[in-house]
């Protein structure tokens, strides 16, 4: 019996070793390929981790200089955020920061160089547009007329419809063309829901131009959506 098992324990091993002779170097190799893969994954989340962090150190220290009215730091900090961490949502943010107070302060030509990286930088394409309509702002402000009308004229997502189209009609009544701002101020009125208070405004630019938020409402209703 003992003779028996013996032979079937030796026949076993034989199978084994066989298969291993055949199997052996590609199972390896498989094996070593998941452990660097998982091995990089890791690796990889730890790098963003360590980028979340310390980039939202520097927005903070944006934040904590803007505060304090320190230009100096502001600026430094929000350089480092450009510089070395690019990718990230508060480098966009900082922007956006930056941006409104140079503006609160009279500094147009800062708040577009901010506005402006991030409009072509943010790591979030929602980031990018916002940048652009503020941006256009700005340059409504410098008298850039047609360089605030080329920050309109991309494609924007649907969100920003109406938005981009009350901000044109802006930038055209300025100009003085007056058939062109009241057509972007119609279409501003058509796309913002009735509860948004924001059409109120509209409203009250197109009685500035001589429409009847009335008769606009019964075009937007008459007229089919394009």
């Amino acid at each position: 019996m003992a003779n028996h098992l013996d032979l079937e324990e030796q026949e076993q091993l034989d199978q084994l070793k066989h298969f291993w002779n055949t199997w052996g170097t590609l199972i390896s190799s498989i094996l070593l390929v998941v452990v660097a893969a998982l091995a990089a994954w890791n690796g990889y989340k730890f790098w963003q981790a360590r980028q979340a962090t310390q980039a939202a150190a520097l927005y903070e220290a944006v934040e904590i200089a803007v505060n304090a009215g320190d230009q100096t730091r502001w600026e430094q900090a929000f350089s480092d955020l450009r510089e070395k961490y690019a990718g990230t949502m508060q480098a966009s943010q900082a922007g956006f920061l930056v941006g409104k107070v140079e503006v609160s302060k009279g500094n147009m030509d800062a708040a577009k160089s901010a506005l402006t990286w991030v409009s072509q930088y943010a790591a979030d394409n929602g980031h990018k547009e916002l940048a652009r309509i503020r941006l256009s702002g700005v340059l409504m402000a410098q008298k850039s007329y047609d360089e605030a009308l080329q920050q309109l004229s991309s494609p924007f997502s649907s969100e920003y419809t109406a938005v981009v189209a009350d901000r044109k009609g802006d930038v055209l009544s300025v100009q003085g063309k007056r058939a062109e701002a009241v057509a972007e101020y119609v279409k501003a009125y058509k796309a913002f829901p009735d509860n948004v208070e924001y059409r109120r405004l509209v409203e009250v630019k197109l009685n500035a131009l001589g429409e009847r938020p009335q008769a606009v409402a019964v075009a937007a209703a008459l007229e089919p959506n394009k």
